[in-house]
């Protein structure tokens, strides 16, 4: 073992769940109580079918990791079942949805903090370039290695789980002194397998994030224990968050009301604890999308790397700081976020910007279905890929339970407003990798035949 080794793996099972639990937990859930209201009860159906099927999704994660310890993440389980050409396209999706999920939280970050600064939502300039001052932030703190990055990740999702854990408590208190309030404003909306579907649809997109312990495997400390640990760990108490404060929201708050809502949770404390309590919401709010940011930046400048280790990107994408960090591939996360902030606030491209967030939503599923399918793909070549064992019966069952469940949200989400020109463009910013895939495999193969060939120039 080298001594540079040690520091490599500096990711603790604390700091991978917070990754977890942080990644998923970012600016969304603070709205997702409004989006899902019209849907009634059928939201509080689609939250179940969602933490069953990223249960399952997590299962795969977790023991893919268990599997193949020495591997560096998604990109090396994948591709002993894919190949290199469609592990490579399934992470270029991922790293292409990465993007614009930093430039969408530092934006949505700046509109909370309008709250406490109105010069964020009246200026014309002022929001873009806090937005970039944020970006440019976390790139730095990134950059001063993992233990900071983790310090960051671990204390910002300590913060942004208090108003959670306030919620439920607000929500035990109600059913203990009142208990009639959860009767009080019960939706009319009949349950129906379609509003089920289509509620669970929407509600998925909040967890995304339940891969994150297993991204950066190379730099966990004993990843075949800890990532397991982490990401199941991660994804239940991300789900218990979750499906208790929406049920809470949705019980307690008028149906029309918390429709109308843009700020949900605020409402609800307003509702019960007085005018003041909004803004301590809107404080975290500005928190957890920091925190969110701080780990998706990391996800972005580790999916870079990994890029740049097997060969598809310049191997100087990897190069590391003193810090043991690439900086080239954060000083690339920052640009790629600059260029797409200025897209947003560029009013004749806003709405192409909307569009692009959600194409690249569903940018995440190939991730999700390509680790399923490589679960079962090596269960059924068993013999010709040894794993010590063949995938036993709970491995390849959540395996084909969790690609049943991203098919059927992918399907779901095409049938929605928009949703078929979102799918559309997101198979258009997928198959944007294949020239770098082609470029790729051009260069490998002249370098081989470089070594091949004495005297031959690469």
């Amino acid at each position: 073992m080298s001594a540079s080794e040690p520091a490599a793996r500096a990711l603790g099972f604390w700091t991978s769940t917070a990754l977890v639990v942080g990644n998923t937990i970012g600016v969304g859930i603070f709205v997702m109580p409004a989006s899902l209201a019209p849907f009634g009860l059928n939201a509080l159906s689609g939250w179940l079918i969602v933490v069953v099927g990223c249960l399952f999704l997590s299962i795969v994660f977790a023991r893919l990791a268990r599997a193949f310890p020495q591997d560096d993440g998604p990109y090396a389980y994948m591709r002993r079942a894919v190949g290199d050409g469609a592990s490579f396209i399934i992470l270029w999706c991922y790293w292409v949805s990465l993007w614009v999920t930093n430039a969408a939280i530092a934006i949505g970050v700046v509109g909370y903090m309008a709250v406490f600064v109105p010069e964020l939502g009246q200026g014309h300039w002022l929001p873009p370039i806090t937005a970039l001052a944020l970006v440019w932030l976390f790139v730095l703190i990134n950059l001063c290695g993992l233990r900071v990055m983790g310090w960051m990740q671990v204390l910002t999702t300590m913060l942004k789980l208090l108003p959670q854990a306030a919620i439920m408590v607000l929500g035990l208190w109600q059913l203990l002194v009142h208990p009639s309030a959860y009767v009080q404003h019960l939706p009319p909306n009949p349950i129906t397998l379609h509003q089920t579907m289509t509620a669970s649809t929407i509600a998925l997109f909040a967890m995304l994030g339940i891969e994150c312990a297993m991204i950066p495997a190379g730099k966990v400390r004993n990843p075949e224990r800890t990532i397991p640990r982490a990401t199941l760990a991660g994804a239940m108490l991300v789900a218990l968050i979750y499906v208790s404060v929406s049920a809470i929201a949705v019980l307690l708050v008028p149906q029309t009301v918390l429709s109308a809502s843009n700020a949900p949770f605020a409402d609800l404390f307003q509702l019960f604890l007085g005018a003041g309590s909004a803004k301590w919401v809107t404080a975290f709010v500005i928190i957890s999308g920091l925190g969110a940011l701080n780990g998706w930046t990391f996800m972005v400048g580790e999916v870079t790397q990994s890029f740049a280790r097997h060969g598809n990107f310049p191997a100087a994408l990897g190069k590391l700081n003193r810090s043991g960090t690439p900086w080239p591939a954060f000083l690339l996360t920052g640009a790629v976020a600059t260029g797409l902030l200025l897209l947003n606030y560029t009013d004749s491209t806003a709405g192409g910007f909307t569009l692009l967030s959600e194409a690249a939503t569903l940018d995440n599923m190939p991730l999700y279905i390509g680790c399923a399918l490589t679960v079962l793909i090596l269960w059924w070549q068993a013999r010709s890929h040894p794993l010590g064992q063949a995938p036993d019966r709970l491995w390849v069952t959540a395996a084909l339970i969790g690609s049943v469940f991203v098919v059927s949200v992918v399907v779901g989400a095409s049938f929605q407003a928009d949703g078929l020109k979102a799918l559309l463009w997101a198979i258009v910013l997928g198959a944007a990798g294949i020239p770098i895939q082609l470029w790729s495999v051009y260069r490998q193969r002249r370098q081989r035949l470089a070594l091949s060939t004495p005297g031959r120039a690469l």
